[in-house]
């Protein structure tokens, strides 16, 4: 599993953010250690984040009526 975050899949981001909560929860780590997964657990939350907007935003953008009438929103551009 690659260890950029912002390469990862959202699969890959949760999956890597499970692992550092169960690394804090246990309290095992140093704190330095702690710290430092805190700040990796942060940037795996906002890549999940992300991956989930853009998938909202696709979905919007797909939902169609059977008559081709848009029935969702369209995405806010940022």
């Amino acid at each position: 599993m690659t260890d950029a975050v912002e390469e990862m899949s959202f699969e890959q981001a949760i999956a890597a953010l499970e692992q550092v909560v169960g690394q804090l929860e246990r309290g095992d780590v140093a704190l330095d250690e702690s710290i430092a997964l805190y700040e990796r657990g942060a940037a795996l939350r906002k890549r999940c984040q992300d991956e989930l907007k853009r998938a909202e935003e696709k979905v919007a953008k797909l939902t169609i009526d059977a008559d081709g009438n848009a029935v969702g929103t369209a995405p806010l551009d940022d």
